[in-house]
């Protein structure tokens, strides 16, 4: 087990997820539980856009009201034809490195739209952030022709726009990036949180909208137990009952966004006066 402090890890979930997570860092620096006072920060699709902000200054609080206020609002026109390729390429096999092969091959094959339109939507997302934190962050992404995982971070040499652009890239809805001479896409397609960025830190926070991707990909559950067994201790929050209630199954209905934050911060305020997270990110 290595010594390096605390991480937090930030799950992906679509525009309703990002809005839940927004709620639970809100929640959490209320109830006096700072999320940014870590030694890294690790995030995939929403979470890459959330963590990118988070480091560069917005504040939880800050998050949280512009879900409540409906800004950073983005049209994600799915269509049923999508969804439905997307579905067979991530059922289409049981074996995890098969599946997301499959969404690879898929993802380069799609017509969507060109991957500038995605550059100006995580501009805008990313609300004024144009260059990598001074504070550790790592953003998951997935290489579109292998499937194999890496991570971009400010040690890359490639611009944070671009990085984060990739990891939201979502197979066959968004095209894979073009990157650093490869083709990249959304990086929760593995893992819906990215939690083996934060191998061999002593106190893990994991805020994960999704626990589980589409298809035979590793629970968050199970992801969180694997870092426990190697010494972490892992404090992992996922949606409660009233929080998927509001997130409901689009999470691209933009008009769950605020109910979908206000369950979030509620939950964080819960575990808070529970006692369940006064040691959350103790040293």
């Amino acid at each position: 087990m290595g010594d390096e402090g605390r991480a937090l890890v930030l799950g992906g979930g679509g525009p309703v997820g990002g809005a839940w997570l927004a709620g639970v860092l809100a929640g959490l620096a209320s109830a006096g539980v700072d999320p940014t006072d870590v030694d890294l920060t690790a995030g995939a699709s929403a979470g890459a856009v959330f963590g990118a902000r988070l480091l560069s200054g917005r504040s939880p609080q800050e998050l949280y009201e512009r879900q409540l206020a409906g800004a950073d609002r983005i049209d994600l026109d799915v269509t049923t034809g999508q969804t439905l390729r997307f579905l067979w390429a991530a059922l289409g096999s049981r074996d995890p490195e098969r599946s997301v092969r499959r969404l690879g091959r898929a993802a380069l094959r799609a017509r969507t739209v060109p991957e500038s339109a995605v550059l100006d939507t995580v501009r805008i997302l990313l609300s004024g952030v144009r260059d990598w934190p001074e504070r550790p962050l790592r953003v998951a992404v997935v290489d579109a022709a292998s499937g194999e995982p890496d991570a971009f971070d400010r040690e890359s040499g490639v611009p944070l726009l671009e990085a984060v652009a990739a990891s939201c890239a979502v197979p066959v809805v968004w095209p894979p990036i073009t990157l650093a001479g490869r083709r990249w896409m959304d990086g929760g397609c593995r893992s819906t949180a990215p939690l083996e960025l934060a191998r061999g830190h002593r106190r893990v926070l994991a805020v994960v909208p999704l626990p589980s991707a589409v298809g035979p990909h590793p629970h968050a559950e199970r992801q969180a137990a694997a870092l426990t067994a190697a010494g972490s201790h892992v404090t992992l929050v996922t949606p409660d009952a009233a929080a998927r209630r509001a997130m409901g199954r689009d999470m691209t209905a933009d008009h769950r966004r605020a109910g979908a934050a206000r369950a979030g911060h509620a939950q964080a305020r819960t575990l808070a006066a529970s006692g369940s997270i006064d040691d959350l990110l103790t040293a």
